[in-house]
């Protein structure tokens, strides 16, 4: 009797401790489950009432399918933008122009640079040979004003970089303090820029070209008495000639803050000011550091006293996109021949 007892015990405990591990693994399926199922409602509610995903403003901005992005800058331009004989492009307006390429998911190989008028800016309209094509984004030393702002075809991201107007005349020439130092000689500058209307407004006898070089082959000449424009601009051609130009600072209080033309897509303008914001306040990503480093800071003490551009980047207001930890790529710029990349 104990021992047939015991037996019934002991199957007894078995059954016991069989429907206890069916039990918890009930419980832990329906935890799961209930788990699942407020992942999926609160993905579904974030995706009705929250921020736009970057999938979407990819789509929005009519890039997902896109092989190549095309890019208006300029092309004569050293320290900014410049292309050499070889067709490759340089400078602190390309290395720009790389970051946010990589962020908005671009390999340098996928980015195209086209040069781009300054008239033709707002529009978006740069010249590939023999004919004209709408970019994908003007990076293009584009001053951010209220009337390129009420443009049609202009939507400015973020600022990128903050300088301010300056003055180049050639060595020996009189110290220029204020463009009323210039009134009544011959100043060129760029056709449809910030800075013809200061020196309008001071007296100067104004030429405007289309080409910033142009105006600076003149000024060697002696076809000009000085050329006026953005200091980063100018402080390349300084550095280039620094026996022959010299950089006078004309105390101008208003600041010059480049922008990037997203072409009056927001999606787009969103997507660039990520990349903005995220290079601004990601202290691991010294990409912004490194284009001013290599391009305007070598160069600063030929231009001295004039400050040739800020050297942090401007703030960024914080940018609402519902995003993935893998949805950014980044890639550098090539690296410049003859140099390894650290």
């Amino acid at each position: 009797m104990s021992g047939t007892s015991g037996t019934a015990v002991t199957a007894s405990q078995g059954k016991q401790v069989r429907r206890a591990a069916v039990l918890r693994t009930l419980r832990l399926i329906a935890v799961v489950v209930v788990m699942a199922m407020i992942t999926v409602i609160g993905i579904a509610l974030a995706m009705r009432i929250g921020p736009p995903s970057r999938q979407q403003l990819m789509k929005d901005a009519r890039l997902s399918d896109k092989s190549v992005l095309l890019v208006g800058v300029k092309d004569d331009v050293p320290g900014i933008a410049l292309r050499d004989t070889a067709g490759r492009y340089t400078g602190f307006d390309i290395d720009i122009a790389y970051m946010v390429a990589a962020d908005l998911g671009f390999r340098p190989d996928e980015v195209r640079f086209l040069p781009i008028e300054p008239e033709d800016r707002p529009k978006m309209q740069a010249r590939d040979d023999n004919e004209f094509v709408t970019v994908d984004l003007v990076i293009s030393t584009f001053s951010i004003t209220k009337e390129r702002e009420d443009l049609d075809l202009v939507s400015f991201s973020a600022p990128y970089l903050r300088t301010e107007q300056s003055v180049v005349t050639r060595k020996g020439h009189a110290n220029v303090q204020t463009l009323e130092d210039l009134a009544g000689e011959k100043v060129c500058t760029l056709g449809t820029s910030t800075s013809q209307s200061e020196a309008a407004k001071a007296g100067a006898q104004l030429s405007g070209k289309n080409r910033l070089s142009e105006c600076i082959d003149g000024l060697l000449r002696g076809a000009y008495a000085a050329v006026t424009t953005d200091a980063a601009m100018l402080a390349g051609f300084v550095a280039k000639y620094p026996n022959k130009l010299q950089h006078h600072d004309i105390g101008l209080a208003k600041e010059e803050a480049w922008g990037i033309n997203t072409g009056g897509v927001e999606a787009l303008r969103t997507l660039v000011n990520l990349s903005l914001y995220n290079s601004f306040h990601n202290p691991d990503d010294r990409r912004w550091e490194d284009a001013f480093n290599r391009h305007l800071r070598e160069i600063q003490p030929v231009s001295l006293p004039q400050q040739v551009a800020v050297d942090e980047q401007p703030e960024v207001a914080e940018v609402k996109v519902r995003q993935w930890p893998w949805d950014t790529r980044k890639y550098l710029p090539p690296a410049e021949p003859g140099k390894r990349r650290r």
